[in-house]
């Protein structure tokens, strides 16, 4: 975006959403439309498969990754609003968007998501790993074996499950992205499954790029702080939804579209053939 421009800062509403929160029923909308953005056609010609793709980050990459000219997969558990909507916007880009509705949990469900993409456009030659489930818990004996285990399920076997389906039509040259965080850099108190999660996504996506580095496919992260997105208002008590992101040095969270030029730059192989595992922080703050 330019220099000029003005992202809002805390406090936000003090909202909360029933999970898994709709971007649509949002009091203060995220900024993912990136209209200082011009494309020039560094994924012409093709398909990306983006897992929670409609809303939040993954609908902010969706709309850049069609503005650099890929058609659209978009996976999404059951937000059929938010979903519809992201389609609108790729296809107001001139691509092709296909909406796959289910769960990343399930590997038969990867597959015929893999499949159904394939069948519609041809192959698939990125994908984004951007699905997730995050609850805070204040005590770790409050923390059910059922919630670590939906969020372990979700978080990471959502991504092995996806790279696996996904690898029969990836070729070389292709690219998968997987969305970290902060939390899998620093932990996080009230976090601890989702952060143990994303832990675990970068220890993923540095072994994956080895694993797969000679049929020439690369694999990297992106490591976000807090981002405004429907997951914290689904999650966060009122209260800390207000503040969120006022600890980081920019004294603010994120906005999805300040994100998704690096989805870009990680997919497009004019601007990354050269790299593969890496985990790259996009935090607000010096450090990390």
């Amino acid at each position: 975006m330019s220099a000029q421009h003005s992202y809002p800062v805390p406090p936000q509403p003090a909202q909360h959403l029933d999970k898994p929160g709709l971007e649509a029923d949002m009091q203060q909308k995220p900024e993912f439309l990136a209209t200082d953005y011009a494309g020039s056609g560094k994924l012409a010609g093709m398909t990306a498969l983006i897992t929670g793709g409609d809303s939040g980050i993954g609908r902010a990459v969706a709309v850049l990754y069609a503005r650099e000219g890929a058609d659209i997969a978009i996976v999404y558990l059951n937000e059929d609003q938010d979903a519809e909507d992201t389609k609108r916007y790729v296809e107001a880009e001139g691509q092709a968007c296909l909406l796959l509705r289910g769960d990343v949990r399930d590997p038969a469900f990867c597959r015929d998501a893999a499949d159904q993409t394939n069948q519609r456009f041809g192959g698939i030659d990125i994908l984004v790993n951007n699905a997730a489930y995050q609850q805070h818990e204040e005590k770790l004996a409050d923390l059910t074996e059922e919630r670590f285990d939906l969020t372990m399920k979700t978080n990471v076997y959502g991504y092995f499950h996806m790279a696996k389906a996904t690898l029969p039509y990836l070729k070389r040259g292709s690219a998968i992205i997987n969305t970290g965080s902060v939390t899998g850099l620093q932990g996080s108190e009230h976090l601890l499954d989702y952060s143990t999660t994303k832990g675990a996504i970068h220890a993923f996506t540095k072994s994956l790029a080895s694993n797969l580095m000679d049929q020439g496919i690369r694999v990297n992260a992106v490591a976000p702080g807090p981002v405004w997105t429907p997951l914290n208002p689904a999650d966060a008590p009122p209260d800390k939804v207000a503040q969120f992101g006022a600890d980081t040095d920019m004294k603010r969270p994120a906005q999805p579209q300040e994100l998704s030029p690096a989805y870009v730059f990680l997919a497009a192989p004019c601007c990354s053939s050269y790299i593969s595992g890496i985990v790259l922080p996009i935090t607000g703050s010096v450090g990390g």
